[in-house]
């Protein structure tokens, strides 16, 4: 099916760290001498915020790490079941009858299974009129339609050279294995994986009705066809530069050039009325071109009939499921078990029909209040930057005047997307959870298809509402604050100290992130282009270093030996001590008069974000690859930073939570 959207910024709650806090170093003791004891709070505040939470999540045998924000996932995803059961029973809505008749279809295993293949059965039987060369083309695009890519990826992404609008962009796609390597490799390791991969197209091709004498044909021609897509494809790591993989063409040039392909049919099947399309690998294209003539109309039958399989197989009958998780589960993820029938058909609906369950999510589980206080918080940290950006001593005038014109120009969405989706789409009913899903990823391919073309580009989130996240979107510059992020331990508008505490600060590392050396690859005008001197990139490499020296020099909790690499974490570390720095100046102007335990409540509701337990292996793991540092040190290290803190709690210069001013960090205060 249409893959799930890639966010742009890596949303907050969705694979956050959670590592085991340091051991509790908080022990009322009194030091050599006679001198008086160094309080908690000022010795590692994470552990005495957290001590609570720590205390009643221990770490679950079956679980490598758990965590605070970890948590605020699960609730979503329960909130999301409870809102479909609701919907199954007693619909508001038509949207919330077609997402309660799609549950229940999926519900109804028994039906499930008395369905079989015949969802697919007419995408088979379109691939089965396929007679000649010229007739692969169509079927290939009407593929697309429905959600299932074949041959080559099509999807809409930002032009590059105009970042207010979306252009199609034509790449390499139509593999079932991960990585184009796996088809070239000779090593053991590759070769084993290829042999499984082979007994699983076999799978799929049986039963999607293969005759036994024709599944070592078919499945040759299958991997033949994958084989020699993979010859002419980038590598995994060449795909991860958005710059090389873009290369405007005129949509009159691409069909001309690859006249077998008809890209120009492919183009108005899927909608698509631009002039503009981007094809980075020209070559492959061309080999695809050519393999249209090149190989025989039943070696393409076989290889979409087998693609429709693999792709349609999590939706079908226990058969297509099971053979589906022995290879994609067991073989490529590691995984020993299938996840509860819920949670599978939970993600089916997110892939098929994500945005419209977020349309309903949002409605149902954040009210007006609380998107007018999280929009309002927003704002005043956005002021707290702007502010701060006045005060600023290493920032050039020139990059002052851009970052503060970018500020002003950056927009603020909460909740849902500003600009709504058509949810027209026909009924779904509770017969087939098989056709259901065709149906929603209909639906969901063609409202994709709209967003290319000026103009377009705003028209959704590359993350969806009823999953937490909070994010700067530096192509359309605006912050994104879903729905499922507005609730505990992120976000409480009945308590200032906690919204802006958690919350606030959030936004802040957010916010930051618009006007940084990263952000500053884009100007106020949403064109690309740096707009930083030698001096400020100077300037923020310096910060950047002192924070990673900060790191650097700490323990790895739950590591024994283990020391942080401040390297491989300083660019979100910067993040952690900019939003801080901007939610404490947003709460100390919106709230002058707080008293001394509400200022104490707003670091505590930091700390509360990354109170977190985990296994000693996956916490080795992470010292050698995360690029987010341990929850303790999340917590403790921007705060030891803040005079504020120190103030808050009467720690004392020197203290573990208070550094001297001149090793304190300062990024935008």
């Amino acid at each position: 099916m249409m893959p799930t959207p890639r966010p742009l910024v890596l949303a907050l709650g969705l694979g956050v760290l959670a590592l085991v806090s340091t051991a509790d170093a908080a022990a009322q003791k009194k030091k050599k001498g006679g001198t008086p004891a160094v309080s908690a709070q000022c010795t590692d505040f994470y552990s005495q915020a957290n001590a609570g939470w720590l205390k009643a999540n221990p770490l679950p045998a079956d679980a490598g790490a758990i965590s605070a924000l970890g948590q605020l996932s699960e609730q979503a995803l329960q909130q999301q079941r409870d809102l479909l059961d609701a919907a199954m029973k007693a619909p508001h809505n038509d949207v919330q009858t077609r997402l309660g008749d799609f549950w229940a279809s999926g519900l109804d295993e028994a039906a499930v299974e008395a369905d079989g293949s015949r969802p697919i059965a007419p995408l088979l039987t379109r691939i089965g009129a396929i007679k000649k060369s010229k007739d692969v083309p169509a079927a290939i695009a009407a593929l697309h339609q429905v959600g299932i890519p074949v041959a080559f990826n099509f999807a809409p992404d930002v032009d590059l050279k105009a970042l207010d609008r979306h252009i199609g962009y034509f790449m390499q796609g139509g593999m079932g294995l991960p990585d184009p390597a796996f088809y070239t490799r000779n090593d053991a390791d590759a070769q084993a994986v290829l042999g499984r991969y082979r007994d699983y197209v076999k799978q799929i091709l049986a039963l999607t009705g293969t005759p036994k004498e024709r599944l070592d044909t078919d499945a040759k021609a299958v991997i033949d066809i994958e084989t020699a897509i993979a010859r002419k494809s980038q590598s995994v790591a060449d795909l991860s530069n958005p710059f090389s993989n873009y290369a405007p063409m005129s949509v009159a040039d691409a069909t001309k050039r690859f006249r077998n392909l008809q890209l120009g049919q492919f183009l108005e099947a899927q909608g698509v009325k631009d002039d503009l399309v981007s094809m980075a690998d020209p070559k492959l294209f061309a080999e695809l071109d050519a393999m249209i003539g090149r190989v025989k109309p039943e070696q393409w039958q076989a290889y979409l009939r087998w693609r429709v399989g693999d792709a349609m197989a999590p939706y079908l009958a226990r058969s297509f499921r099971d053979a589906s998780h022995g290879f994609r589960g067991q073989v490529l993820a590691g995984e020993s078990v299938q996840a509860p029938r819920w949670r599978q058909l939970l993600d089916a609906i997110n892939t098929a029909a994500g945005p419209m369950l977020g349309h309903e999510y949002a409605d149902r589980y954040l009210t007006s209040e609380e998107r007018r206080s999280a929009a309002a918080i927003a704002d005043e940290v956005r002021d707290a930057l702007a502010a701060s950006l006045e005060r600023n001593t290493w920032l050039s005038a020139q990059a002052k005047a851009e970052a503060g014109a970018k500020l002003h120009a950056l927009k603020i969405e909460v909740g849902t997307p500003r600009r709504d989706l058509d949810y027209s789409v026909q009924p779904m009913g509770r017969g087939s959870f098989g056709g259901n899903m065709l149906i929603a990823s209909t639906w969901r391919h063609r409202e994709e298809m709209k967003r290319i073309g000026k103009g377009n580009a705003d028209r959704r989130w590359d993350v969806l509402p009823q999953e937490p996240a909070l994010a700067y979107d530096i192509a359309q510059n605006r912050l994104i604050v879903t729905a499922a992020v507005l609730q505990a331990p992120v976000f409480d508008a009945g308590n200032a100290a906690v919204a802006y505490g958690g919350y606030g600060a959030l936004v802040g590392t957010q916010l930051s992130r618009a006007i940084d050396a990263k952000g500053a690859q884009v100007n106020a005008r949403g064109e690309l282009g740096n707009w930083w001197t030698p001096a400020d990139n100077n300037a923020w490499t310096t910060l950047g270093d002192r924070v990673a020296a900060q790191y650097s020099a700490l323990p790895y909790p739950g590591v024994k030996g283990g020391k942080v690499n401040g390297a491989l974490v300083r660019d979100v570390a910067l993040s952690d001590q900019a939003g801080l720095e901007l939610a404490a100046d947003a709460y100390a102007k919106a709230n002058a008069g707080a008293k001394p335990a509400d200022q104490q409540a707003f670091f505590s509701a930091w700390s509360k974000l990354w109170a977190q337990q985990v296994s000693e292996n996956v916490a080795a793991e992470r010292m050698a690859a995360e690029i987010r540092a341990p929850g303790p040190l999340r917590s403790n290290v921007p705060l030891s930073n803040l005079p504020a803190f120190g103030a808050a709690f009467s720690c004392k210069a020197g203290q573990p939570m208070q550094r001297v001013e001149t090793e304190q960090v300062r990024i935008w205060r």
